[in-house]
């Protein structure tokens, strides 16, 4: 079973556009943020929606310049749980699909669509990682 998760969008200003999808009756759900990764993601949904809008907010370098996004730049992915992230990948594999960013963890893997749109898939629960997923290298961007 495959689950619609989440739309990653990247953000220059967070507040900003939390406030503008208040305006539309979508509120903050959950914040993450990674002092080592230099980056916050808030999650926003609609009242009693599972799907969520997933702001990316790079920060600033250490120089303070801020990152800028041309058009279609700040478009991420998209997200779906599947029930079983290696017979999903393997299955995709089978069918010619590249998996640009195997689920070497057992929890998170990237594909892409033939247009070239981000597909995140992520394990519904966690699994333990296995081969030929752990060793696996990335293969081009996501």
């Amino acid at each position: 079973m495959t689950k619609f998760l989440h739309t990653m969008i990247r953000v220059t200003d967070p507040d900003a556009t939390i406030a503008f999808f208040n305006l539309l009756g979508v509120q903050e759900t959950r914040r993450f943020s990674s002092e080592q990764g230099r980056f916050t993601l808030i999650y926003l949904a609609a009242p009693g929606q599972d799907y969520e809008v997933e702001l990316t907010y790079n920060w600033p370098a250490e120089d303070g310049s801020a990152e800028t996004y041309a058009s279609g730049r700040n478009f991420g992915h998209l997200a779906f749980q599947v029930e079983d992230i290696y017979a999903t990948c393997q299955t995709l594999a089978d069918a010619g699909i590249t998996i640009n960013r195997p689920p070497r963890d057992g929890h998170m893997a990237f594909v892409k669509t033939p247009d070239g749109i981000s597909v995140e898939l992520l394990q519904n629960g966690r699994l333990d990682p296995a081969e030929p997923w752990a060793s696996m290298p990335n293969t081009g961007t996501w």
